[in-house]
């Protein structure tokens, strides 16, 4: 005990003898450097430099060459070196009186100000207010809101098979390309929101070689245009009074293979269908859409322009006339599902009943996108019509699948 007294006692007698003689230069110019040799002890890192040199011995510094007289920075060098010496040593030598740990020093107090107040005589401590301008930003242009919103799809899809003349199965070479193209124009909701006006129309064309046709090297598998049209006025939430119109035809003339028979041509068949009732509307943000429209009053015209080479009882229409109305009830289905960015469902569901025969077309289109322009599409079209003769095989159903791979293009029109 006595020994550890008499050691404490002996560091900081060394530290105040140092502090006072020091240097002549020291004396002459007190400084900060100076006065931490009498400031608590606070280790911070053990400094092996500082230790292997003797308080006194002269401290050995870098030599820095300035352009003017350096003298005044040696001599502020030296008193720093034998400060951190002194103080480094007093440290490993005496543990006891280290006051803090750098590491573990208390948070410093907050900044304040100190006003006084000469009628009570006294001095208190106050926060210190920060005054803030308030810069108020420029207000950014307002961007214009469309009155229509546009969205714009054609794709151009193929496939192709090449058979050598000994495959073991037969067939024949073939190179299909069906194209097709989407455009949608609808009135902009947010700014008109008591308003509903949705235009559709969308071509799709198929173009095969055929082999097995002695009169043509191609066949049309595929050519139908389809335009609709929905208005309407809000009545509840998602809810519009509404009128409907879908129009559908083709351009291109048909043949029955290995004839002269046509089979379809330009309007005909075409069918125009006008229905008044009421469009359900829903949307959830762009991977979610669905619209339903009933419309239990509705007009059906079918028609059939070229009746000397087609029958036109093919269509549902009576011999030796080109055109057949009805009038009943129909309803239309539309539903788009993204399940993630690259794979999409568009479904639409339409049927038409004029209480003696039902007539229906269910289509499905699976869109797998392959990156930004590629893409690979399924599309199915399974259809129901009554007001035609019934087929050995398939009653009064239709079928018709086509999958391909192709380029893609979109565009469209955001608000």
């Amino acid at each position: 005990m006595k020994q550890t007294t008499s050691r404490t006692l002996m560091a900081l007698a060394m530290i105040a003898i140092v502090a006072m003689t020091g240097t002549a230069h020291d004396a002459e110019r007190p400084d900060a450097t100076t006065g931490m040799l009498y400031a608590p002890l606070v280790y911070d890192q053990y400094d092996m430099d500082a230790l292997n040199r003797h308080p006194s011995s002269s401290a050995t510094t870098d030599v820095y060459n300035l352009d003017a007289g350096d003298q005044w920075l040696q001599e502020a060098m030296a008193r720093s070196s034998r400060t951190r010496q002194i103080r480094q040593r007093a440290m490993i030598e005496n543990p006891q009186l280290v006051a803090y740990n750098a590491n573990r020093l208390p948070a410093a107090p907050p900044e304040g100000v100190i006003p006084s107040d000469p009628r009570q005589g006294m001095l208190t401590i106050a926060p210190q207010q920060v005054e803030i301008d308030e810069v108020t930003p420029p207000d950014a242009p307002a961007q214009p809101l469309h009155n229509w919103l546009h969205v714009f799809n054609a794709s151009l899809q193929f496939t192709q098979a090449y058979i050598s003349g000994n495959w073991y199965q037969g067939g024949e070479n073939n190179l299909a390309l069906l194209g097709s193209i989407n455009w949608n124009c609808n009135l902009n909701q947010d700014v008109h929101p008591n308003w509903l006006f949705n235009n559709a129309l969308s071509y799709k064309l198929g173009v095969a070689t055929t082999h097995g046709d002695s009169i043509r090297k191609y066949l049309i598998n595929e050519d139908n245009f389809l335009f609709t049209s929905q208005l309407g006025y809000k009545a509840v939430k998602n809810w519009y009074y509404s009128a409907m119109l879908q129009f559908t035809t083709q351009f291109l003339n048909n043949y029955k293979t290995n004839t002269r028979t046509m089979t379809a041509a330009f309007l005909s068949p075409a069918e125009l269908n006008i229905g008044l009732g009421m469009t359900y509307n829903y949307k959830k943000a762009d991977d979610r859409m669905f619209t339903l429209a009933i419309a239990p009053i509705s007009y059906n015209l079918k028609y059939c322009r070229n009746i000397s080479d087609i029958d036109p009882t093919r269509f549902g229409i009576d011999a030796g006339h080109h055109s057949k109305s009805t009038i009943g009830s129909n309803f239309e289905a539309k539903w788009l599902w993204r399940f993630t960015p690259s794979v999409m469902l568009t479904s639409r569901l339409y049927m038409f009943t004029n209480y003696e025969y039902v007539q229906g077309d269910w289509e499905n289109t699976f869109d797998f996108a392959i990156g930004k322009y590629l893409t690979t599409q399924l599309y199915t079209h399974l259809r129901f019509d009554r007001s035609r003769a019934r087929d050995d095989d398939w009653n009064y159903w239709q079928f018709k699948e086509i999958l391909s791979l192709g380029v893609i293009y979109r565009f469209a029109t955001v608000n």
